[in-house]
Order: structure tokens, then sequence, then C-alpha cells
């Protein structure tokens, strides 16, 4: 199976303590979302996970205790956008974020960590050459660290059109505009782009909209085939493998205007309060009245990728 830690939150960034206890008890507790009541708890075991997968705006906090997830197989998304603290109040500087993406590839592999590149939108000072021109210079540096990057255009939420007055969809002829120069960028540093759910009228020679956490992506970084069972994709024209998060909506304090998993910065701020790092839920405790099921987890592998499988 596949334990995703962050498409609700960024564990990395605000909650790697947390995670680590979590390591050392061998077991961690994910709240139902949708139905409070209901937790559901994953045994952290290397024999039944094939893969965790981490998204983070600032990979720092765990770079120093990584060697606790030595038994584990690792699959790092890092996000490193253009966008100032008017946009990204409480992400570090860029170049910050570029010097911790290099040393998470030196002790993991350029194979196991991935550059986002997302969302991109749009405005007068964020202008399609502003991104172009930044693009070129983030490519030359992770170049040497990763294969991939994953782009997107922003998605208009409620929460995102709430908390980011005045953003706008990207123009179809803006996004073959971007992604025209973004394929050559990233051909000539040798960089392979994923489509996060975009249009398949996108697809260029080294530019894919097979999804960022793919079957594909993970097998890939994996070097074994998975047989993934057969479940709702989270959204239809995604195709990665999103289930099984151990995150918290409403927890992530980067305070990014187009986040997609905070309601507001207030409600953020209160579940902080209710975090223990010794607590096997991200937010809050246990009570008589939550109702707690182990999951099924068994290992997907099935046998090596052979060379064929791997270009």
């Amino acid at each position: 199976m596949v334990l995703n830690t962050g498409s609700r939150t960024d564990i990395p960034a605000f909650y790697s303590d947390w995670f680590y206890n979590r390591i050392k008890e061998g077991y961690v507790l994910s709240r139902n979302p949708y139905n409070p009541i209901q937790i559901t708890q994953y045994r952290l075991n290397p024999e039944v996970i094939d893969m965790m997968v981490f998204c983070t705006k600032n990979p720092s906090p765990m770079l120093d205790g990584l060697s606790m997830l030595k038994a584990f197989d690792m699959f790092w998304f890092v996000t490193i956008t253009p966008y100032g603290k008017e946009i990204e109040p409480y992400v570090p500087p860029k170049e910050l974020v570029i010097k911790y993406f290099q040393e998470l590839s030196g002790k993991i592999g350029k194979g196991r960590v991935s550059w986002r590149y997302d969302p991109v939108f749009i405005t007068n000072r964020y202008s399609v050459g502003y991104h172009i021109r930044q693009f070129e210079h983030m490519a030359e540096e992770l170049s040497d660290y990763t294969e991939q990057c994953v782009v997107s255009f922003i998605d208009l939420y409620e929460k995102t059109k709430r908390n980011f007055q005045g953003v706008r969809r990207v123009t179809k002829e803006e996004q073959e505009k971007l992604i025209d120069a973004f394929s050559k960028i990233a051909k000539k540093w040798g960089l392979q782009i994923h489509l996060c759910c975009e249009s398949t009228e996108l697809i260029r020679e080294n530019v894919d909209a097979d999804g960022c956490m793919s079957r594909a992506v993970l097998e890939k970084a994996l070097g074994a085939r998975l047989n993934v069972p057969k479940k709702k994709a989270a959204r239809n024209e995604c195709s990665c493998l999103l289930g099984t998060d151990i995150g918290a909506y409403n927890t992530c304090l980067c305070g990014c205007l187009y986040c997609y998993a905070n309601y507001d910065r207030e409600t953020v701020l209160k579940n902080r309060k209710l975090h223990n790092p010794f607590s096997p839920l991200l937010v809050g405790e246990v009570s008589e009245n939550d109702v707690i099921k182990q999951a099924e987890q068994k290992s997907w592998k099935n046998g090596q990728l052979d060379f064929f499988d791997l270009i």
C-alpha cells in the first residue's frame, strides 16, 4: 500500500516531531474529515507500506531524522514556486527551500524527489514572462537533484476564491504559452513534466498528463510493479494514488492564499492549539464516542520492473 501524508496538510514543515513519534510507536490514527467519529488506524510497518509519500514546502525539519525511516521506501514532492510573502506568508525563502531540496535528494536519491511548480496563476506581477524566467532559474538549480517536475494551474475552489480575492483562471492561451516554454526548458535540463489534472491538449514531447502521484511514477521510484486495488478516483481526471492520507484539513500553517485545504487562518490556529505531538491523532485526542477501525493493509508489490519498464 501507499501511505500518503500530504494531501491535507504539510506534515514535514510543521509536524515532524509528531510524525517521528508515530514511527517510534508503530501506528497512527487518522480521523475521517467527513465523519469525525470514525477513525482509521494504520500500522507503520514496511512489510505492508510499500511507499510513504510526502508533500511539503519545507522538508528541512525532517532532514536530520530521515535515518528513522530507513526501513521504508519514500517519495517526496517539494513545492517551490516564485511567489512572495503576500501569497505564501509562512513559506521559507525560495533559495533556502532549493538548498533543502538538494539536501533531501542527496539523502534519498534524485529519482525519489519531485519538484512541484504549482499552482500557476497570472497577475500583473506574476506574468507569463515572469513564470518562464523563474521556471528556467529553478530548473537549472534543481536539474541535478530530480528527474521530474509537476505543473498545474490554479483551481478556483470556494475556499480559494474567498481567501484569494481577485484571482482568476489561467486562460487556454496562457496555459499553452507557458507549457510550450516549460517543455523546452525542462528538455534542456533533463526533466519530465507531469501535468496535475490538466487538459491532454497540453501534452508535449516531454510533458504528460498521466498524473503526478500515479502508479507509474511510484513504480519507477520503487523499482517494482504494484497491484493497486481498484478504487474510485478523488477526481475523474486524476489517476493519482491519493487514499490513506494521515493528515488533517485546516492544520497547515503555510498560510498560502490559494490553499484548498484550509478554511481560514483562525481555524488553523485553533486546531494548532489542539495538536499534541504525542497523540496518535494529528489534532486532538481520541474520545469515548470515537469508533476506531483497523485499516486493511497489505503490500501491493508484484515483482521487480525490468529494464524496458524504466526507460
